[in-house]
């Protein structure tokens, strides 16, 4: 077992998934990269990036420093860089992202806006929520 020590939003070991089968209602504030293949129904806070498979589906606004989808979204979506729809991704919303690539097949309905300037939204939830649970330092896991 590890002791949670300086975390590293880009670290392959630090994956939050969420598999084909769960569902979600509620939400999630990570610093960490994110896979969903289940159901969400809530908002998403990440400082890392957030991949959406085919099988997953999000009701709920997204903010996060990249995304990849492939799966369903409705809501509102504010990416810090890349935003990347794949062939088979759904979107149903806003968005707001600084670079912005779209497969030919996927389905995009809604507003986008492209902006360099990266939003500090993200990182200030993130430090909101380190410091609230900063119990979590002294566990073991």
């Amino acid at each position: 077992m590890k002791k949670k020590g300086n975390i590293q939003s880009n670290n392959p070991e630090l994956l939050n998934i969420i598999v084909e089968g769960s569902k979600l209602n509620g939400d999630m504030i990570t610093q960490s990269n994110l896979r969903i293949d289940g159901e969400i129904n809530g908002n998403i806070s990440s400082a890392a990036k957030v991949v959406i498979g085919k099988t997953g589906l999000m009701n709920g606004n997204l903010t996060c420093a990249d995304a990849d989808i492939e799966g369903e979204v409705k809501g509102v979506l504010k990416i810090d860089g890349l935003l990347t729809l794949r062939l088979t991704a759904k979107i149903e919303g806003e968005i707001t992202t600084a670079k912005f690539h779209v497969e030919e097949g996927a389905e995009f309905s809604g507003n986008c806006v492209m902006s360099n300037h990266k939003s500090t939204s993200v990182s200030n939830s993130i430090t909101r929520a380190t410091k609230e649970d900063s119990l979590e330092d002294n566990l073991v896991y």
